[in-house]
């Protein structure tokens, strides 16, 4: 492992269909202590022809040693190399022809924050951006402004109301970000569940990421 890029040359695991034949790509992003083997089931979950899915890997199972919620710097150089490969994952769907408008990101828990962190400071018109039980990256206090505009990017925001993870404020922070970024945010609480994924958020992700292949 390369200490200055711990992410670096990690696998890129994938399921569906090939890029050269999708008509869309959905970059899964995993949570602490998985694996890409431990998000790909949604594939099979969702069950939508003519995607691509792809999967990188954690270096070690965790894109970043702190709390989400800890102060940046010390969270790196883990989480820089984290976003430097989700962009190299990017480039590979866009050397395969799909632009980013095909293009989605769906995470669960640490790699929700991540892909949705992403998105954010590489704001441009997404395909789909789903964050189940996440939220955007920083201590508290973070003034989250990006350049750019995700030009009506339609972005998902599922979590509970009392997870022990994820900061309920820290959640309608960031979709008061990604809104004034121009997305179209859906965010969803949900009171008293734990720190998981429900059927609720399923359905929803799943008739966006239609709508995004139809």
């Amino acid at each position: 492992m390369n200490a200055g890029d711990p992410h670096g040359g990690q696998p890129l695991r994938t399921a569906g269909a090939s890029l050269a034949d999708a008509r869309a790509a959905v970059v899964l992003v995993h949570g602490r202590g998985t694996g890409a083997a431990g998000i790909l089931p949604l594939a099979d979950a969702l069950a939508l022809e003519g995607v691509a899915w792809l999967a990188p890997e954690a270096a070690d199972g965790t894109w970043y040693p702190r709390r989400f919620i800890a102060p940046i710097e010390e969270n790196e150089p883990w989480l820089g190399s984290a976003l430097d490969r989700l962009a190299v994952v990017v480039r590979t769907i866009e050397d395969a022809g799909l632009p980013s408008t095909r293009t989605a990101f769906v995470g669960f828990s640490q790699g929700a924050c991540l892909a949705l962190e992403f998105a954010a400071r590489h704001a441009r018109r997404w395909g789909v951006v789903a964050a189940l039980s996440g939220a955007l990256i920083g201590p508290p206090g973070r003034t989250f402004e990006y350049p750019g505009s995700l030009a009506g990017t339609p972005v998902l925001l599922g979590c509970s109301d009392v997870d022990a993870h994820i900061p309920l404020d820290r959640v309608h922070d960031s979709t008061a970000a990604l809104r004034a970024l121009g997305a179209e945010v859906d965010e969803r609480i949900y009171p008293g569940m734990g720190h998981t994924v429900n059927e609720d958020e399923l359905r929803r992700l799943r008739y966006l990421l239609d709508t995004l292949v139809a």
